[in-house]
């Protein structure tokens, strides 16, 4: 479980640019990308109970007083902020056997205030049942040589002077911290020597981490600690993940063409899937960060040697007709495409233009008057007429999208299904326009396949081109639903063509149809 001490009620509506991606989960809710490592970690599904933020515990608080459900009582942080708090924890753990609590932020943030204190609150109920461990920063001074544990003693401090004595310390270092600095920091903190744990930034990315941890007995400590009963740790699933990540046979280049490419964690989840997507057949993914708007000042060089390209979800128009520019040049050069939410819209809008020939074709969250809005809210296209009746899903941002796990049915004969195996998948969604039924028979005449449709036939959420070597656009956000150890059949797939392109060759998901 993440607690995040903003205000907004959930992510949604914040800018990638500040807060990096926003995750969705199975049951819909936006959530703290850091819901994403769980589930790639840990093989468990999260859900809206999983994330709680500052803005959802005062909101829930303050509908109980406008219900007069404190009665009449003057409401404060603690008791009230607290024990909401405390309750949002206690559902959430509810039939598991351990519950990880994350509370995101630094120690000694005013924000935080009420969340640690409800943790302190609950490890005196809890007694031996709780635990408390604390991820500190030990800094490395190159110029000097020399490490600090400074920091990570004041922090310490912080949190006893507030009640919370840590039983474990994750020390988060460039350099493996010495026997010495460790018994100082024990001595220092009240936390014994074997539960002061070096964080070592990890060699081959954060799947190698279960081992780093494992090794100083991480585990064993937590396993003791809370009294459970387990047999001996099995991490062979990681260390495959890590060998196939450090011994690779191929290497391919994926140009990633979006808007939020300058922030690390902006695709987090994609770009994860993406390395997961070559780990089958041990093929490093290189990934080429292309901004499209520097696609529209400056032209396709950008593009120039890569063996696939992914365009990713986004909204506004900022960009979009880099996108479009970027997707024709993917589909009149037979290089690998995969379009993801947007990706897919503007592969629709650029079928439109430039092979349909509807060359004002758009999407009405861009241009609101388009003769041929290939692409639009449920709203403007279920009224046969054509006629825009109404846009108040505008009216408010964070709660008008189609969002979480739907089911899909997919073509007999089509790529994906093919790559999935399936003929009914669910994946999760995260946005408001779709594609435009209107619009189904040109496309289809024009040699556009439709080949994943909602289960009521309704909305399109898969398009493929049949006569291009792999061009796969969905609605939907199957990064979120892909991870290292299972990986994700469209992201295996699409790294596998890109493979092949380089190689001249026909993707192998393309020849056996």
């Amino acid at each position: 479980m993440k607690l995040d001490p903003y205000i907004n009620v959930d992510p949604g509506t914040m800018s990638p640019f500040q807060h990096g991606e926003v995750y969705v989960t199975e049951d819909g809710a936006e959530t703290d990308l850091d819901l994403g490592h769980y589930e790639r970690f840990v093989r468990t599904r999260m859900h809206q109970v999983n994330n709680i933020t500052t803005g959802r515990i005062y909101a829930n608080v303050i509908a109980k007083e406008r219900r007069g459900d404190y009665l009449g009582g003057t409401v404060q942080v603690i008791p009230h902020i607290t024990d909401e708090i405390k309750e949002a924890v206690k559902r959430c753990a509810e039939g598991f056997d351990v519950a990880m609590i994350e509370i995101g932020g630094t120690v000694g943030d005013i924000e935080a205030m009420p969340f640690l204190e409800s943790i302190r609150q609950l490890g005196h109920e809890y007694g031996s049942q709780a635990l408390f461990m604390h991820l500190t920063l030990i800094p490395f001074i190159k110029a000097a040589n020399e490490t600090k544990t400074k920091p990570t003693q004041h922090s310490v401090k912080e949190l006893r002077s507030i009640g919370i004595q840590p039983d474990i310390l994750l020390c988060r270092c460039e350099n493996e911290i010495s026997e010495e600095e460790r018994a100082k920091i024990a001595l220092f903190t009240n936390v014994p020597t074997k539960a002061v744990i070096s964080a070592l930034d990890a060699r081959q990315g954060i799947y190698e981490i279960p081992m780093l941890l494992h090794e100083q007995g991480l585990d064993d400590i937590l396993v003791e600690k809370l009294g459970l009963e387990c047999g001996p740790a099995n991490l062979d699933d990681w260390r495959e993940v890590v060998d196939r990540m450090e011994n690779t046979r191929h290497e391919v280049t994926v140009a990633m063409v979006g808007k939020y490419v300058n922030h690390a964690d902006a695709y987090k989840s994609l770009t994860e899937a993406l390395h997961h997507g070559g780990l089958r057949h041990r093929i490093k993914v290189n990934i080429k960060a292309v901004d499209s708007e520097d696609i529209e000042a400056n032209g396709l060089g950008e593009l120039e040697g890569v063996d696939a390209i992914l365009v990713p979800g986004g909204f506004g128009e900022r960009g979009f007709e880099g996108k479009v520019a970027t997707i024709r040049h993917a589909r009149e050069n037979n290089i690998p495409y995969l379009g993801i939410c947007y990706g897919m819209q503007a592969a629709v809008v650029e079928f439109a233009r430039h092979v349909c020939g509807l060359d004002k074709a758009h999407t009405t969250e861009i241009d609101k008057d388009t003769p041929d809005p290939v692409i639009g809210l449920i709203t403007e296209w279920l009224d046969r007429s054509g006629k825009v009746e109404t846009r108040d899903e505008e009216s408010d941002l964070g709660g008008t999208m189609r969002l979480g796990g739907q089911r899909c049915r997919l073509s007999p004969d089509s790529l994906v299904r093919k790559l999935y195996g399936e003929d009914v998948i669910t994946e999760r969604h995260r946005h408001r326009f779709e594609f435009n039924n209107h619009y189904r028979d040109v496309l289809r005449q024009n040699g556009m396949a439709l080949s994943g449709m909602s289960m009521d036939e309704t909305l399109v959420e898969i398009v493929e081109l049949p006569g291009h070597p792999w061009f796969i656009g969905c609605q939907f956000h199957p990064e979120f639903t892909s991870s290292p150890r299972d990986g994700h059949p469209l992201f295996t797939g699409f790294i596998e063509a890109a493979l092949a392109h380089q190689q001249g060759e026909v993707p192998a998901g393309v020849a056996a149809l």
